[in-house]
């Protein structure tokens, strides 16, 4: 009936389609560098320097609650990066323990690898 170059060039489209289907789905709805700015809390530089981080509170509206982002910022380059994100908070403790490791509301991250995402944290 079909050719085996038909359907494989039919199954190679779907997953393709799918494959960018979710990608489109990841990159606008789980990506935490697309978060709104907000309006700056805080912000701690690093002990030796090297980073600062700054919190920001963001609204999220009428139907949903505020919360917290945290921007890493290398500066020697001005480099940013969202490494914190947490919901239902309205207010940001920022302590650095050493040159790598920051806690922000309680949550050790080792920067700039680590980041923080309240939907991929299974306690909350």
């Amino acid at each position: 009936m079909f050719s085996k170059k038909v359907l494989l060039g039919v199954f190679a489209g779907v997953l393709l389609s799918i494959g960018g289907i979710v990608f489109l789905i990841y990159f606008f709805f789980y990506n935490i560098d697309r978060l709104p700015q907000g309006e700056s809390l805080t912000e701690e530089t690093s002990p030796d320097g090297t980073y600062t981080l700054k919190a920001y509170i963001i609204n999220g509206g009428a139907t949903t609650s505020y919360s917290v982002r945290g921007e890493l910022v290398t500066n020697d380059s001005g480099k940013t990066k969202n490494v914190y994100w947490q919901y239902r908070k309205e207010t940001a403790e920022i302590k650095w323990q050493d040159e790598d490791t920051v806690v922000i509301n309680g949550v050790e991250l080792d920067v700039p690898e680590e980041r923080y995402d309240y939907r991929k944290d299974g306690s909350s």
